[in-house]
C-alpha cells in the first residue's frame, strides 16, 4: 500500500435538490480531451495498468483528494471529506482489450503487448474505459472545485479488470469498504454506441446479468473410428450434452424470466479416423436472480453427468463440470435511488435526452459493490457515445454502428465527455445536498 496523499432517499416524485445546470468550460474540455487522448493512445491489459493507475493517482492528488494506490492490485482510491452528509462512491474502470483498433483516426492506438500468456498482443481501449477514467477525474475536479455547494464524502474508485470481472473483488478483498469511508450511494456509467453523444439511459432493477464461465471436460474411451464398439465416444456425448443444454432456458426456466445458456467452444479428436478420449467445452451462462443462476449451474452438472452415464461411462469417468472463478454478479440498480436520479439526468440533459433503457445479458463488476451484507444502494446508466449525425444515418438504414469491444468502436469523445461530467456531477451533487 501506497499513500500518496443522508439523509434518506426521497420519494421519486420529489424535485431534484440540485436544479442548476453543470456547466462544462471550454478549459476543462480542453483538459479532459488531452487526458482521454492520452489514456486511448496508451491502453493497458486487466492487471497491468500501472502507468493509468499512476496517472489516475497524479490527476486525483491534484484535484485535493486524499489518495490511496495499490488497493487490489493497480487500484486507485480517492477520499475528499467535506462535513457531515452522506458518502457517496463513484467508479471508473481503467482496463483495456487485447483487440486492434482498426478505426484509422490519427490517435488510434498502436500498442502492443505481452500478456499474461507470454504472447504478443495489440490492445485497445475497445470498451470506451478511457472515456470512463476521464470523466472519472472531470467529475472529481468538478466536485473539488464546487464544495461549497455540498457536504459529505466522496470516494473515487479508478478500478482495475472490470473486463476479466476481478478487479471489484480484489478491491473489496483489500478494504475498500473498511479501509476508506463506507459508501451510502454507489454511482457508476458505461458508453454505448446505441444511444448518441449528449444522451443518456437508465435502467431500474435488473439492468445487467450474472455472468458465468463453465467448462465441462467430457470424458471417453479413444480408439479407431472403423471399430466405434469398442470405444465410448466423447464427441458423441458431447452432441448429445449440448442439446440437451438447451433445454435449461427451454424447459427449466419459467418463461417469464430470463437466462443464456451458450457453448462457445467445444474441441476434441485430432484426425478423420481417430475416436479420441477427450472433448473441451466452454460455456457462457447468465441470468437474473440468484435462484435463476443456481437453477442453470445445477443443471449443467445434472444433465452433463446423466447424459455420460446414458453413454455407459463408469462413475469416475463421467464429465467432469467446472464453474470458473471469474463470477460477475447481475447490477441491480436500486429502484427508487435510479428513479430518483433519472429526475436528474431529465432535468441536466432534457427529457427528450434520457431513455428507460431495456436490460442488457451483458455483465458488469460494478455489481458487486452493491452486495455486501448490507446492500449498498447503486445507480448505474448508459451514457450516450455514438457522434448523433452517424447515430441517425445508421438508425435511417436500419443498422447499428459498431458496438463496444469492436475494432471499429469510435466514440464521439468530446460531447460524450461533457455530457458525462455533467450528468454524473449532477448525479452527485444531488445526493450531497446541503440541508
Amino acid at each position: 500500500m501506497r499513500i500518496l496523499a443522508c439523509g434518506a432517499i426521497v420519494l421519486a416524485l420529489c424535485a431534484p435538490a440540485a436544479s442548476a445546470e453543470i456547466n462544462v468550460s471550454e478549459a476543462e474540455k480542453d483538459y479532459m480531451e488531452a487526458l482521454y487522448l492520452h489514456f486511448h493512445r496508451n491502453p493497458e491489459l486487466s492487471l497491468y495498468e500501472f502507468e493509468t493507475a499512476s496517472r489516475m493517482a497524479e490527476e486525483f492528488t491534484a484535484a485535493g483528494y486524499e489518495v490511496t494506490a495499490e488497493v487490489g492490485g493497480t487500484g486507485v482510491v480517492g477520499v475528499l471529506r467535506n462535513g457531515e452528509g452522506p458518502t457517496v462512491m463513484i467508479r471508473g474502470d481503467m482496463d483495456a482489450l487485447p483487440v486492434k483498433e482498426l478505426t484509422r483516426v490519427p490517435y488510434a492506438s498502436t500498442a502492443m503487448t505481452v500478456d499474461e500468456l507470454g504472447r504478443t498482443v495489440p490492445v485497445m481501449h475497445a470498451c470506451g474505459h478511457d472515456i470512463h477514467i476521464t470523466n472519472l477525474i472531470g467529475v472529481a475536479r468538478k466536485l473539488s472545485s464546487q464544495r461549497d455547494d455540498w457536504s459529505g464524502t466522496v470516494v473515487l474508485v479508478a478500478q482495475p479488470a472490470e473486463e476479466r470481472g476481478l478487479g471489484a473483488r480484489a478491491m473489496i478483498e483489500d478494504g475498500l469498504f473498511t479501509r476508506f469511508p463506507r459508501p451510502d450511494y454507489n454511482l457508476g456509467l458505461h458508453v454505448t454506441a446505441n444511444l448518441p453523444a449528449g444522451q443518456a439511459g437508465y435502467k431500474p432493477e435488473f439492468a445487467m446479468a450474472n455472468v458465468d464461465s463453465v467448462d465441462i471436460i467430457v470424458h471417453g474411451t479413444g480408439g479407431h473410428g472403423a471399430a466405434p464398439h469398442l470405444t465410448r465416444d466423447p464427441i458423441v456425448l458431447s452432441a448429445y450434452i449440448v442439446t440437451a443444454l438447451q433445454t435449461l432456458v427451454a424447459r427449466n426456466l419459467n418463461p417469464i424470466d430470463q437466462g443464456v445458456v451458450t457453448v462457445g467452444s467445444i474441441h476434441g479428436g485430432t484426425k478423420h479416423n481417430i475416436i479420441s478420449d477427450r472433448v473441451d467445452l466452454q460455456l457462457t451462462v447468465r441470468s437474473y436472480s440468484d435462484a435463476n443462476r443456481a437453477l442453470l449451474l445445477d443443471g449443467i452438472a445434472r444433465i452433463a453427468r446423466a447424459q455420460g452415464r446414458a453413454m455407459g461411462l463408469p462413475d469416475d469417468r463421467l464429465p467432469e463440470v467446472i464453474v470458473k472463478n471469474e463470477f460477475t454478479p447481475a447490477l441491480y440498480n436500486d429502484p427508487e435511488l435510479s428513479n430518483r436520479l433519472a429526475d436528474v439526468l431529465r432535468a441536466e440533459l432534457g427529457a427528450e435526452n434520457v431513455e428507460q433503457s431495456k436490460p442488457v445479458m451483458g455483465g458488469e463488476d460494478f455489481a458487486r459493490f452493491g452486495r455486501t451484507d448490507e446492500r449498498i444502494p447503486g445507480f448505474y446508466f448508459w451514457l450516450g457515445a455514438a457522434d448523433p449525425d452517424a447515430h441517425a444515418k445508421a438508425e435511417s438504414e436500419g443498422r447499428k454502428l459498431p458496438a463496444t469491444h469492436s475494432p471499429f468502436f469510435l466514440p464521439a469523445y468530446e460531447r460524450t465527455l461533457e455530457t458525462g461530467v455533467r450528468t454524473m456531477t449532477a448525479a452527485a451533487l444531488e445526493l450531497l445536498a446541503k440541508p
